[in-house]
């Protein structure tokens, strides 16, 4: 079955290759890590479950995982509460023996729910994260190889290079933040013993003359120093490259070409973490598998109807929005625009969208639902991880209009789920839709090439013409979707791909993490150059 955990072939050896994940989110992490895996949760996109994917598949196949995360103490505090009803803190004393290494500091311990790292708070975070792993958790652990997320990790590729630690930088968004060497240093940073690595708005002339005048940039540093660095999604890292990503500096394409020029890159898609199954999701009212999934859904629709205080009523198409409402992003004001029409226009049908998102742009979102008497068709709540599951299980659709996306990681569990994606032709949701035609029984969601107001609307046009034929050819389409997302979509695929890569960074094969069945049905990471 597509997820299952392979035989892992070979033993483990004394000279077994220590891999340290620094990640600034993860959704959870897998129980035999440590005594605190099931208090570690924290997200605020598609990174954090991006992480939590790989982590949990490198861990199952054998490989010596260890993860460096901030300690969030009051979101895990509160998800403590939430779960077994008791204070998780005091458990932290003995975290050295586990795998799970949290990152100390005051920065962390306020906030109660994490939202979008933006300004001096956000660098201030990303300096004390990186500080603590440099300073403590790197000479701890000991790594044979260092893997970082996120332009909050930035500055760690230039010091590892310095140490001489093959350190892989993947690329998860094109989010940066320039600081100059001096704050740097008072955040407790050497910055003097690996200045020469990082990247600068402008070419230093010496140390002493660029410390406190020439910013470092956080995500171009990363790229720079790294000794390898991928993309979340071949299509997302193309665009990067070739300057057709939005947004971002341009010159962080020219430093990939040159990674690409001198072998050290590689674009490679992620599959949902194994947990997003429906077959096995406590979060649904009713599980399910592709072929039983009609009913199932139908049960999980009247449930979260009736929680989110939607009109109760099995047959009305539902929408659900599982990405951050923040009015910056493009597609929160795409999606603005249109609201009021499709509600409008699809009326009669009781068609229903569902927001589990966090965001300032959700007050807009009820403003809109109001203008237009809408309100018992239109739910907006905050992210919540259990909810958050059930909306995939209930919706009909996902919604994805997503001018710049990494990884396309949503609407690849809405695939698992049969919530047939509604996205933007781009990035990593390029590489996980294709455009559904029912008739030649291809395809497996709806895909708009103009980001305007009506490329949007026409993309839902087009899934309600398919809502509108009826249960039986429904059926039959999701089921097809559903099996296929789910053998594509196999983590244990994604963590061959990044043994593969660990291996050539490290010079030596990594095979007994492999089965030799599937390690023979693996192409190995996909470079950009190819």
């Amino acid at each position: 079955m597509s997820g299952s955990r392979p035989e892992i072939v070979g033993d483990r050896s004394a000279a077994e290759p220590r891999i340290l994940v620094v990640t600034p989110e993860v959704s959870y992490l897998p129980e035999q890590m440590g005594s605190a895996s099931r208090m570690v949760s924290v997200r605020t996109g598609s990174l954090a479950d991006l992480s939590a994917g790989l982590i949990g598949a490198l861990h199952e196949l054998g490989a010596d995982i260890h993860v460096a995360i901030p300690n969030y103490r009051n979101i895990f505090r509160s998800r403590s509460a939430q779960g077994a009803g008791q204070d998780l803190i005091p458990r932290i004393g003995p975290l050295a023996e586990d795998r799970i290494h949290l990152a100390q500091d005051r920065a962390f311990f306020y906030p109660t729910k994490l939202t979008p790292h933006q300004g001096w708070e956000a660098v201030k975070i990303a300096l004390a994260f990186q500080r603590e792993v440099i300073n403590q958790i790197i000479p701890e652990v000991k790594p044979d190889l260092v893997h970082c997320h996120d332009w909050m990790t930035g500055l760690i590729p230039a010091m590892t290079r310095e140490l001489g630690i093959p350190c892989l930088y993947t690329l998860s968004n094109l989010n940066t933040a320039k600081v100059t060497l001096s704050n740097i240093e008072e955040r407790g940073i050497d910055a003097a013993s690996f200045w020469q690595h990082c990247y600068y708005s402008r070419m230093p002339a010496g140390y002493e003359e660029t410390r406190n005048s020439n910013p470092v940039d956080m995500l171009l540093s990363a790229v720079f120093s790294a000794h390898f660095v991928n993309a979340a999604s071949p299509s997302f890292l193309a665009e990067v490259i070739e300057g057709r990503a939005a947004f971002g500096d341009p010159v962080v394409g020219v430093e990939l070409s040159n990674k690409a020029g001198a072998g050290c890159l590689a674009g490679v898609s992620h599959a949902p973490d194994p947990s997003f199954d429906p077959s096995r999701d406590g979060a649904l009212y009713r599980r399910y598998r592709s072929e039983d999934h009609f009913i199932a859904k139908a049960f999980n629709k009247l449930h979260l109807q009736e929680i989110l205080g939607l009109t109760i009523d099995s047959k009305a198409p539902v929408f659900f929005w599982p990405t951050r409402l923040d009015s910056v992003r493009p597609g929160v004001s795409l999606m603005a625009g249109v609201l009021s029409s499709i509600l409008e226009k699809y009326e009669s049908h009781g068609l229903q969208v569902v927001f589990i998102a966090d965001g300032d742009g959700q007050a807009l979102m009820r403003r809109i639902a109001a203008g237009c008497g809408a309100q018992r068709r239109v739910a907006v709540y905050g992210f919540d991880a259990k909810l958050y599951r059930l909306g995939y299980g209930a919706a009909d659709f996902v919604l994805a209009p997503v001018l710049v996306e990494p990884c396309g990681i949503p609407s690849r569990i809405g695939q698992r789920y049969g919530a047939l994606p509604v996205g933007y032709d781009a990035g990593g949701t390029h590489d996980a839709v294709t455009h559904l035609t029912p008739s030649a029984g291809s395809g497996n969601g709806f895909l708009f090439r103009f980001f305007v107001a009506d490329g949007l609307t026409w993309a839902v046009d087009q899934a309600m013409a398919f809502f509108g034929l009826g249960p039986a050819a429904r059926e039959r389409q999701v089921q097809r979707i559903m099996t296929q997302s789910m053998d594509r979509d196999d983590p244990y695929k994604t963590a061959f791909q990044y043994i593969d890569l660990y291996s050539r960074m490290l010079r030596r094969p990594l095979d007994h993490l492999k089965s030799s069945r599937r390690a023979a049905e693996e192409p190995g990471a996909q470079t950009a150059a190819a």
